[in-house]
């Protein structure tokens, strides 16, 4: 059963960088064809698509979000990562790593539960 598990403080000050880190069990990143999606849901707003890194290292972003998003990976760990840089208020969201395949970045099979993240100076 695969499994994926958010880290990161709950907690970060304007402007600093967002840190996030998504623990996969149960299945390899490196498997053909899998996306690994970032994805968030600020209070009482809908879910809003981040960014991806593919099973080959591939990365993709939101256009809105490109210029301060970086997604990375460690293969050894079977983890893969995320920055958001000059965080403002707007940031504060449930943030959730996902998986689901490389041609359709829309759709996710697995979920981790989420962890929330607060900006606040």
């Amino acid at each position: 059963q695969l499994q994926l598990q958010e880290s990161g403080p709950g907690l970060v000050k304007p402007p600093q960088t967002l840190s996030l880190t998504c623990t996969v069990s149960g299945g390899s990143i490196t498997t053909s064809y899998d996306a690994w999606s970032w994805i968030r849901q600020p209070p009482g707003k809908g879910l809003e698509w981040m960014g991806a890194i593919a099973y080959d290292g591939s990365t993709y972003y939101s256009p809105s979000l490109k210029s301060r998003t970086s997604i990375s990976r460690d293969t050894s760990k079977n983890q893969f990562f995320l920055q958001l840089s000059s965080v403002t208020p707007e940031d504060t969201a449930v943030y959730h790593c996902t998986r689901g395949l490389v041609v359709a970045l829309d759709e996710y099979d697995y979920w981790g539960q989420g962890t929330q993240v607060t900006v606040s100076s």
